[in-house]
């Protein structure tokens, strides 16, 4: 019996918050060869873009602000370094946990309404009440995304994607 892995996994911001708020529990990854990600069991500690802050008085320790959450630096305090890339993130620092739940491969076309919505995107009327820019249906949202971290003509090349499933660890 093999022991789970951990290893760590980059979100961008909006991704980030799409977990925190229990939206994404999906992702997809292009297929080089056999699957880097793991398997079931394994867990991801997730990557995201933060900044150091040193509140006001110096007494208190600093605090990490995470990019994913909109927090700006209050007046009174000084950022303690300069914000850090989501790649040079320390596991000590990352707040989320996933555990890999299951790993299948598809083309990325081939995805579903369901499982784009579970990508973390959004339909249209969702996407107003939550204030997002979001397409009128989580597949179309997804291509959107997609394109944006894959280039423009990403999509219609139509991939083999790993399809990697997880829940957050409290």
């Amino acid at each position: 019996m093999s022991q789970a892995k951990e290893r760590p996994i980059i979100f961008k911001g909006e991704m980030v918050r799409a977990i925190l708020d229990g939206r994404k529990t999906q992702t997809r990854r292009l297929v080089k060869g056999p699957c880097p990600y793991g398997v079931a069991g394994d867990r991801f500690w997730v990557r995201e873009s933060l900044t150091a802050v040193q509140p006001g008085n110096h007494r208190q320790p600093p605090m990490l602000a995470y990019a994913a959450d909109n927090v700006w630096v209050e007046p009174g305090t000084t950022a303690w370094k300069k914000a850090v890339s989501s790649i040079h993130m320390p596991r000590w620092a990352s707040r989320i946990t996933l555990e890999i739940t299951s790993v299948r491969g598809e083309h990325l076309c081939d995805i579903s309404e369901a499982d784009a919505k579970a990508e973390g995107v959004c339909g249209q009327l969702e996407a107003a009440k939550a204030g997002f820019s979001w397409y009128d249906k989580p597949r179309k949202a997804f291509r959107s995304l997609w394109e944006s971290i894959n280039g423009k003509e990403s999509w219609d090349l139509d991939p083999l994607v790993w399809v990697i499933e997880f829940k957050r660890v409290e």
